[in-house]
């Protein structure tokens, strides 16, 4: 499986403590286990959220490739 990362979320990481960062990206790593749901909504390819504590993650997988579009906190990654 590859992981691939917009810039955006790769920001997202950068700003984090080290030890949150690699927390978040073990987390990553570890996909499809963990506490993952699918976004409700007409979005092409589906999106999906990866809770980890605080942080949400917010990933589309096509084809054995994850894209990593957004890294933030609960009440800031869904606006």
């Amino acid at each position: 499986m590859q992981i691939k990362f917009s810039k955006q979320s790769l920001k997202s990481l950068k700003k984090l403590q080290v030890r949150i960062s690699k927390k978040l990206l073990t987390s990553i790593e570890r996909i499809p286990d963990g506490d993952i749901k699918p976004l409700k909504g007409k979005k092409i390819p589906p999106l999906f959220r990866l809770r980890v504590g605080k942080f949400r993650i917010l990933f589309s997988t096509k084809n054995d490739i994850i894209k990593v579009l957004q890294i933030d906190t609960w009440g800031d990654v869904y606006k």
